[in-house]
């Protein structure tokens, strides 16, 4: 099937789309767009970010890790694009110039992209937004400075036109009496699947069971990228925007499997800011901006950072196989290391859970603050009753095969006195809970020790005590 996009403030039709193509192969070997670089290609680096912009606004994702059919509708602006048509530059662009940002450029695209999104945004947290892009060469202050004098420019109009019309317009091919490019791949033994809501979905996969399912590409696309895997049939989900929304009502949260990190992360913050500063830290602003609940949950992977608190939390899953739907608490989806309890032709279509007071508190130790793996990740919800703990909830992520309850600790802990007699008691009992590796990231006794250490800090905090190293001050 045809893919339309706009590139740059120009309509593009592609006929026949290889659906495994990422965004940056083809703006460099098909458009000869080079300013877009290829660094890690795994979405680490950020030298090949982009600027993409649809109905919900615009964001900044990496391009070796975005395939061509998740842009069908939308707009793409890249280096090349962000200066206007008759050479003006960009506010952020001329910044960079006056506050000498660059060096030997090779990350400078990127760096622009990201800061091009974020001055679109309204966007000023600067390292969070550039936490996604390395530097090698000038060092993170001018960069910053940069960013912060061309905060008060206004967005250019070559800019802000981008969301001036319908994204109906792009797929009809009808936007703006621009011409459509001509076809610029042979035609694709197997055609993208691009279902437009959950019902097409349920129907599609049903009939393709074997096909994978793409939704932000964070973890699928390094099976292309750096595993070199052939996918031959590939069904996208972007399209399906009745799974993006996140409801928040009086008794309970839903969150749809297709929401990204970033929306999750504004929803949760006035209900758990716990678990929306950790979710600060989740990989980079570019793969919050591409992950998916749905994905982080699905994957199955025993370090994935939301499952643990979804758990704590008391979260439900909720699948879909066609028109059958079924429901199972969190824990009970992950059966064992790469083993989940989803049956062929079935999808994740949403997490929710009950509304709670604020009692939980997320913890993340990786060796970097910012964009790193977890080697352990506990999420504490413990509830307390004239004195004495009622119930607890604490699960873990990087202390097993699959995110893990630490039921014998909550045994420890239920019907205690809310001391630190009990706390230390409990915390031996994470030694039948959990039998950890030892890998790279962590040996299998210091995670032992630090989810005790983790309860004792929640308990600490629990009871008003500063424990953040970040609420230290000089």
């Amino acid at each position: 099937m045809a893919l339309a996009f706009r590139l740059n403030g120009e309509d593009v039709l592609i006929e026949h789309a290889d659906a495994s193509v990422t965004l940056l192969d083809w703006l460099r070997d098909a458009k000869g767009l080079t300013g877009t670089k290829e660094g890690c290609n795994e979405g680490d680096c950020g030298a090949c970010t982009v600027m993409v912009t649809d109905s919900r606004g615009s964001k900044a994702l990496n391009a070796c890790i975005l395939f061509l059919p998740q842009l069908n509708g939308k707009s793409v602006r890249t280096v090349e694009g962000a200066a206007g048509p008759d050479g003006s530059l960009h506010p952020v662009q001329q910044a960079m110039i006056d506050h000498h940002g660059s060096q030997c450029g090779f990350c400078t695209p990127g760096f622009i992209m990201s800061m091009v999104t974020a001055h679109t945004n309204g966007a000023t947290d600067y390292d969070d937004q550039l936490a996604g892009n390395l530097c090698r060469c000038t060092g993170y202050a001018p960069i910053i400075r940069a960013a912060k004098a061309a905060s008060g420019a206004p967005v250019p109009d070559w800019i802000a036109d981008e969301t001036s019309f319908t994204f109906s317009e792009i797929l009809r091919g009808e936007a703006a009496g621009r011409e459509a490019a001509p076809p610029s791949a042979p035609p694709a033994a197997t055609p993208p699947l691009l279902p437009a809501s959950a019902d097409e979905l349920a129907e599609l996969y049903s009939a393709n069971p074997d096909a994978t399912l793409v939704a932000g590409a964070t973890d699928v696309g390094l099976w292309v990228t750096k595993q070199l895997r052939h996918l031959p049939q590939m069904i996208f989900l972007d399209g399906c925007t009745d799974l993006k929304d996140i409801e928040v009502t009086d008794t309970s949260v839903r969150i749809g499997a297709m929401a990204d990190m970033n929306a999750l992360r504004t929803a949760i913050e006035p209900l758990h800011p716990s678990f929306a500063e950790m979710l600060r830290r989740f990989a980079s602003q570019q793969v919050r901006a591409a992950a998916t609940v749905g994905g982080n949950i699905a994957n199955g992977s025993p370090i994935g950072d939301t499952p643990p608190a979804l758990i704590a939390l008391g979260a439900t899953l909720h699948l879909r196989n066609g028109d059958d739907r079924r429901d199972l608490p969190l824990e009970d989806f992950f059966l064992g290391y790469g083993k989940q309890d989803r049956q062929p032709g079935e999808f994740v279509e949403a997490v929710s859970f009950p509304r709670q007071p604020g009692a939980l508190k997320v913890y993340k130790l990786s060796k970097r603050f910012d964009q790193d793996i977890s080697a352990v990740l506990g999420a504490f919800n413990v509830t307390v009753g004239n004195g004495r703990i009622t119930t607890a909830r604490i699960a873990f992520g990087g202390m097993a095969g699959i995110p893990k309850r630490a039921a014998n600790v909550e045994a420890a802990l239920t019907g205690q006195p809310w001391d630190e007699a009990t706390i230390q008691a409990a915390a031996a009992a994470f030694d039948q809970d959990f039998t950890p590796m030892s890998d790279m990231r962590a040996s299998a006794d210091y995670r032992l020790e630090t989810a005790r250490s983790m309860l004792c800090r929640y308990f600490a905090e629990m009871n008003g005590a500063a424990v953040s190293v970040l609420e230290v001050k000089p």
